[in-house]
């Protein structure tokens, strides 16, 4: 039997999301060494900062640094879930990326993301698009990161069948 995607769907279509809501992620983690070490490898980003005990020693915060582009896209990556899984056409770029606090191996990180603002598309009438501002925190509610992004959501009141 094939998969009924639309059945499926846990995000939130154009005219559901509201401008001023507040989404809270119900997602955590806390970060591991082996995150730390797997992503900034997978990604070659070998900066000391990251990976070198002794090195960190002699820095600003004494420790090692989780590699700021893993909580970017940890924090991206448990929205859809709640927001745009299955009801977004395409991410249409981030802009605004922040990290006021660094994140260190053992924090816990939670989330909450923001409906900016929304309009009808101009040239695609079966979508419109969405700003929203996502916002990560320590167990210390203590912002890690924030970032906004767009998306092109699509409408309800353009599904097929």
């Amino acid at each position: 039997m094939p998969v009924n995607y639309q059945e499926l769907a846990t995000g939130k279509y154009y005219e559901e999301l509201e401008p001023g809501t507040v989404y809270r992620h119900a997602i955590t983690r806390t970060v591991t060494e082996a995150d730390n070490l797997l992503f900034s490898t997978l990604t070659y980003n070998m900066a000391w900062l990251h990976m070198d005990d002794e090195y960190c020693k002699t820095q600003m915060f004494g420790k090692r640094l989780v590699n700021s582009n893993f909580t970017l896209s940890f924090v991206a990556g448990i929205q859809p879930m709640d927001l745009t899984l299955g009801t977004t056409a395409g991410n249409l770029g981030y802009s605004e990326v922040k990290f006021p606090n660094p994140v260190f191996i053992g924090d816990t990180i939670h989330a909450e993301t923001e409906v900016l603002s929304k309009r009808e598309s101009k040239s695609k009438p079966d979508v419109g698009l969405v700003e929203f501002e996502s916002r990560g925190y320590n167990q210390r509610d203590e912002m890690v990161v924030m970032f906004r992004r767009v998306g092109m959501m699509l409408k309800k009141s353009a599904l097929k069948g």
